[in-house]
């Protein structure tokens, strides 16, 4: 039997440690089979990202379809979309795929080095057009306010924040706590009926690009496996925690986080 199909749809990062390649890895590394559609190219390295280019509507219709028609997908993860138009394109793709296919949203708007990947109107198409299809959506503390339209003061707006997109369609919300303070990062899922805090300490290392890509992806190759939603966040939870304990320089900047990191375990 083939493993698991799982189809990311974002930007690749030429530096290997984020986006498409990041999504890839992880995939792999957790028992499914990978597959793309590159939304843009961009020039990145551990330093920043020193160009981007958005590729063709026509180009992305053409790797959805090609893959989706032939191969076939158990899930969906949606990461750089670029452009209001370009999430109107990948929204209207999503919209033709079989209701039971789980689909990840990372609402990526900058990169770890704070370089933008979202044009500054397209957060409200991301909001009107991707949301109501994500099955399990995962902002970060930087993308939750702008995502949600909600001013982030408190921690109690989180929470409010977290309504509105279940409200706007999201099936579950993981408000990622990364960016906040405190020796522990916590994430909280919102569902129905639920909210559940998954937390792990913070590793001693500031090698950490691609831990979005990298947490998203890792929760539909679960899904994909048949996983419900707060297992599947579990388990990408610890996956991605090790892999941030294990991330590594690399050129001159910040380091990528290790999607290898059981595999060198096991052969150490």
């Amino acid at each position: 039997m083939p493993p698991p199909r799982v189809l990311t749809i974002a930007g690749s990062d030429s530096g290997g440690g984020a986006g498409i390649q990041a999504d890839l890895k992880a995939m792999l590394a957790n028992g499914v089979h990978g597959m793309s559609v590159l939304t843009a190219i961009t020039a990145q390295n551990s330093l920043g990202v020193q160009g981007a280019w958005e590729l063709p509507e026509e180009q992305v219709r053409a790797q959805f379809r090609s893959v989706v028609d032939d191969i076939g997908v158990d899930a969906v993860k949606t990461g750089m979309l670029a452009s209001e138009s370009m999430v109107r394109v990948v929204a209207s793709l999503l919209r033709t795929l079989p209701g039971d296919v789980p689909v990840v949203v990372d609402p990526v708007s900058v990169s770890k080095h704070g370089d933008a990947l979202l044009a500054a109107d397209a957060m409200d198409a991301v909001r009107s057009e991707i949301v109501p299809l994500a099955t399990v959506l995962t902002p970060n503390l930087t993308e939750l306010g702008p995502v949600s339209g909600v001013e982030l003061e408190t921690v109690e707006d989180r929470d409010s924040a977290a309504k509105v997109l279940l409200d706007a369609g999201a099936t579950w919300v993981l408000v990622k706590g990364g960016h906040d303070v405190g020796t522990a990062a916590v994430d909280v899922l919102y569902g129905p009926g639920v909210r559940r805090a998954y937390s792990a300490a913070r590793a001693d290392n500031r090698h950490t690009h691609g831990t979005g890509c990298t947490l998203a992806s890792t929760i539909a190759a679960y899904l994909a496996r048949g996983y419900d939603v707060p297992d599947a966040v579990g388990a990408a939870k610890e996956y991605v925690t090790g892999a941030i304990a294990a991330g590594f320089a690399l050129g001159g900047g910040i380091g990528p986080v290790d999607h290898a990191w059981r595999f060198r375990g096991s052969s150490s």
